[in-house]
């Protein structure tokens, strides 16, 4: 019975041991995480094989595992620019990256946990910038923002081709000018709708009054083939079938025949 308090402690030290060695031992890989091995005894960072996925995994207990959010994240920046004339612009921008799954390894060993700072940031910057110093305030406030945004995000792309991270999309939700220049820019904007206004009034006006002339000259046309077209013998055809006409009529009561002007039928009376 004495030696039991003997036996007991090895026992839980080599208890407390076994846990320890456990838990070291057992790595557990988050929904949208990846891990990257690192052998402490065996050659580094793991660039070879694809990184440990979600889930459970058992490891040595020297080793060590590095998790990266491999899902599409979100990057906000706030920058300061120049555009073409000097002024200086701010804009906010988000960029919506992820980490290369298949070269996490690489991507480690070569940028480190940091990528973010240390990479993307500044490559964002650099083409916000190249691309920001293109363009004149006036293009950046009215028209340009969308064409903006895809330049940024090929030149970021370009930037960090080969460096294990993948750019999905820059979107800019604000481009800040200094206060005088966006009411210049606001104010020319109206001067320039309001002089397309007056403009489109003044055509408005010029195909109304086309129109009216074109009309007016049609009339006159029509009433000169009329005027030519009336001659003596038709008149006359035509006072004849008059005639005939008043003759079937049953309110036709009196017609003298040849005794108007110019041979026309003369009608002396009618009506019941």
């Amino acid at each position: 019975m004495e030696r039991l308090p003997k036996l007991g402690i090895p026992i839980l030290i080599g208890i407390v041991i076994l846990i320890i060695f456990v838990a070291k031992s057992t790595v557990t890989i988050g929904s949208g995480e990846a891990g990257v091995l690192y052998k402490t005894f065996g050659g580094g960072v793991v660039t070879d094989g694809p990184p440990l996925n979600e889930g459970f995994h058992l490891v040595a207990p020297w080793n060590r595992v590095f998790v990266y959010e491999v899902r599409q994240q979100s990057l906000e920046e706030k920058m300061q620019v120049l555009s073409s004339n000097g002024l200086q612009i701010d804009i906010d921008a988000s960029t919506w990256f992820q980490p290369s799954y298949d070269n996490l390894g690489s991507l480690h060993r070569e940028k480190g946990e940091e990528y973010i700072r240390r990479l993307l940031q500044p490559a964002v910057r650099s083409a916000a910038r190249s691309v920001v110093g293109r363009y004149n305030p006036e293009q950046l406030y009215a028209s340009k923002r969308e064409a903006i945004q895809k330049e940024i995000l090929e030149e970021t792309q370009i930037l960090l081709k080969d460096q294990y991270v993948q750019v999905n999309e820059v979107l800019v939700r604000d481009v800040s000018l200094p206060p005088n220049i966006k009411d210049a820019i606001e104010r020319k904007l109206r001067q320039e709708q309001e002089s397309l206004e007056y403009e489109f009034r003044l055509t408005k006006a010029t195909q109304e009054a086309e129109r009216q002339r074109i009309d007016a000259e049609g009339k006159a046309r029509a009433n000169e083939i009329l005027n030519a077209s009336l001659t003596p013998n038709i008149l006359k055809e035509k006072g004849i079938q008059a005639t005939v006409e008043l003759a079937k009529s049953n309110n036709a009561k009196t017609v003298v025949i040849g005794s108007g002007e110019g041979g026309l039928p003369l009608i002396l009376g009618g009506g019941n």
